[in-house]
């Protein structure tokens, strides 16, 4: 029995349905308010409980399970009392419940979605209202009662306010933000992409084409709520939208006025730099060249190619993509690729010949080698001295000779030539050697002291069989470690210059001698019917040296005032011809005299022409005439390797530079480099070097 009175004779019931949860359990109370001749009464209901689940539930969820429990209790009483109600009121103390069931915007996951659809299939928002937790008998639900008395007073009794004839109850909720909100959806609202300057300048970000199409791809994906990435493969047509849309930023950016005036059907201006290209927009508002091949049959893409500005960082990265489409080839083929693809980038071959220049595939494959302005001629020569007191010295051959004969035959062995060039007077002198060894080079230089006078200074490539056996001189080596050799140069007061390793052009001087020593030989191979010998060799040899002494080192006069021509024999034998002639009636005074008049004014005459005629012809630069940038410690270099294809030369990193004393120009540098998987240091001229990242 809930009331005293017959539920007929009431003059009205309502049922108030209050809804709890804790950590532990969710509740709910219901209880009827009835009115009988002006006095309100209270009675007891039912109410129910059930435990919480033990993990993966927030507190507003678990309010949320409360209030769909009060909302099974309320119907449950509604279809089982006999009776009409007046009113039914659900209460509960969580603002953030009342929030949901008063939501009308926003979006939900699905936990909390169904449960509030479920909630509002029965109820109406308004039906709920807030209770503190004070005043909240649901509340004794979810944490228990100590005593029978506070089962009569807190639970079965019923809070205090509903006896009071005007309820005091609130609507209050709270809406919770998104950010605060885990349950709460964030809203993707579908709006136009502005083509404002913050997107271009978000997108000059990117340094690749294809990276900056996906991310456009990925977003438009998305926002439509239908990408879905498998395996890396995007959709098509997303990904012709997003280089839409990235045309448009370029278009917009560059020509806004044509763009405006084209949407106005009106004419674009004549200052316009694509006056001449008539542009046209599409029915997408792509800007396209108009031009005079509309009636031709060929595809739209080459009929009417898209409008690119040059100076676009976006149109740069277009070009980039297609450059690397077709693996790094020349302009002509980039443009081409460019054209095809169907983009007139105005201004093409300034921007595709700045890629190229930039592009580090392309210096790898087809990069020019660094350089630097020729260097002033040292002093040795270019200074007046007596012959071969500074040379240049090289080896060439070797050749079979005949040693000795034997009665089983003839044993043959092999022979070199060591080449000294007078770097001042061009003269040249050859010696013959049986081996490459200490002692064999140490002899040829005696022999050539005893014939030619000191030798203060050699100059000559850093090889190995300047400095004994073969093995014995490491190229990456400055000093010399063949310790005979040494000790000779130290008696004797010589200085020994090498050149940077892989540097002949540093040498040219001997090198040039040794061409045409080789020539002259072949020729005299060609008379030489049988093997020859070691003497004859030496013979051969001396007539070589010969033949290059008498070579002209200037132009030659045609003016019959000046018949002399300049040779380095010229001072060498102090004679002009081949064949002296006879002075008679002459006593022996007149000899003495007569020959230190002739030997001085032939080597007056000698240095005369050598200062006016040949070292004027050394005065100009046939290559390499302007300054370049230095090197740098720390630049990227292609390091040259003959003996690979261009695309396995090693890459590596310049250690340390040697700049020249005189003009401080670097020629020459130190590289790191890694071969068979540990590094290792070289000495290399910069001729030798392709510069890929400075």
């Amino acid at each position: 029995m809930y009331f005293k009175e017959s539920l007929s004779h009431l003059d009205w019931v309502q049922l108030h349905v209050f809804s709890d949860a804790s950590e532990l359990a969710v509740s709910a109370v219901a209880y009827l308010r009835s009115c009988y001749k002006g006095e309100i009464s209270v009675s007891f209901i039912m109410g129910k409980a059930k435990l919480a689940p033990s993990k993966g539930h927030t507190i507003p969820r678990l309010e949320l399970c409360a209030a769909l429990l009060a909302t099974e209790v309320g119907e449950f009483i509604r279809k089982n009392l006999q009776t009409t109600l007046e009113e039914i009121r659900y209460h509960t103390d969580s603002k953030v419940v009342l929030g949901y069931l008063n939501n009308k915007t926003r979006r939900f996951f699905n936990y909390v979605s169904n449960r509030v659809e479920r909630i509002l299939s029965v109820t109406e928002p308004k039906q709920w209202f807030y209770v503190s937790t004070v005043d909240n008998p649901a509340d004794h639900g979810t944490r228990g009662l100590r005593s029978v008395g506070d089962l009569q007073e807190k639970w079965l009794k019923g809070p205090s306010f509903l006896i009071h004839p005007e309820l005091s109850a609130t609507q209050e909720y709270s809406l919770v933000s998104p950010e605060l909100d885990k349950e709460i959806r964030i809203e993707v609202k579908k709006t136009t992409c502005a083509l404002d300057e913050d997107f271009a300048d978000r997108c000059n970000r990117f340094s690749r084409w294809h990276k900056l199409v996906s991310v456009i791809t990925l977003i438009k994906g998305r926002a439509r709520r239908r990408f879905k990435r498998k395996g890396g493969n995007e959709p098509v047509r997303l990904r012709e939208e997003s280089e839409e849309v990235l045309i448009k930023i370029i278009q917009k950016q560059a020509y806004g006025d044509e763009i405006a005036s084209l949407s106005t059907k009106s004419p674009v201006s004549r200052a316009s730099p694509l006056c001449r290209l008539s542009p046209v927009l599409d029915e997408k508002g792509i800007l396209r060249v108009g031009g005079r091949l509309s009636q031709s049959s060929l595809p739209v893409e080459q009929r009417n190619p898209i409008i690119l500005p040059g100076k676009s960082h976006l149109t740069v990265l277009l070009v980039r993509h297609i450059h690397e489409l077709v693996h790094h080839q020349g302009r002509l083929i980039t443009e081409g690729a460019l054209r095809n693809h169907g983009y007139w980038v105005t201004g093409s071959k300034r921007v595709v010949s700045s890629l190229l220049h930039k592009c580090i595939v392309c210096r790898k494959l087809r990069g020019n080698f660094e350089y630097q302005k020729m260097a002033d001629l040292p002093t040795d020569r270019i200074e007046p001295g007596p012959p071969f007191t500074s040379v240049g010295v090289d080896t060439f051959g070797p050749w079979m000779v005949i040693s000795r004969k034997t009665r089983g035959g003839m044993a043959h062995n092999k022979r070199w030539a060591l080449l000294f060039t007078c770097l001042t007077t061009r003269a040249v002198h050859i010696e013959v050697v049986e081996d490459m060894t200490s002692s064999s080079v140490i002899n040829a230089i005696r022999r050539l002291v005893a014939i030619r006078g000191e030798v203060r200074e050699f100059r000559s490539d850093r090889g190995t069989n300047f400095v004994g056996a073969a093995d014995e001189m490491k190229t990456n080596v400055v000093n010399i470690e063949d310790e005979p050799f040494k000790d000779h140069l130290d008696r004797h007061g010589i200085t020994w210059i090498f050149n940077a390793p892989h540097s002949s052009h540093m040498g040219g001087v001997w090198e040039r001698m040794i061409g045409i020593a080789r020539r002259i030989l072949d020729s005299m191979f060609l008379r030489q019917q049988r093997e020859i010998t070691h003497e004859v060799l030496v013979t051969l040899m001396a007539e070589v040296s010969a033949i290059i002494n008498s070579r002209p080192i200037t132009a030659i006069s045609y003016d019959s005032n000046a018949p002399m021509i300049l040779s380095p024999s010229l001072l060498l034998t102090q004679r002009t011809t081949g064949c002296p002639t006879l002075c008679e009636g002459l006593d022996i005074k007149d000899i003495y005299k007569a020959q230190w008049r002739h030997v001085q004014v032939l080597a007056n005459t000698f240095w005369k022409q050598w200062k006016e005629q040949f070292l004027q012809s050394l005065q100009s630069r046939r290559k390499w005439t302007e300054e370049r940038p230095n090197i740098k410690i720390g630049d990227v270099i292609l390091l040259k390797d003959s003996s690979l294809p261009r695309f396995q030369w090693p890459v590596g990193t310049v250690e340390s530079v040697y700049p020249s004393h005189n003009d401080n120009h670097v020629r020459k540098v130190q590289v790191r480099i890694v071969r068979d998987g540990k590094p290792v240091i070289l000495t290399r001229p910069i001729t030798e070097l392709v510069l890929l990242i400075n």
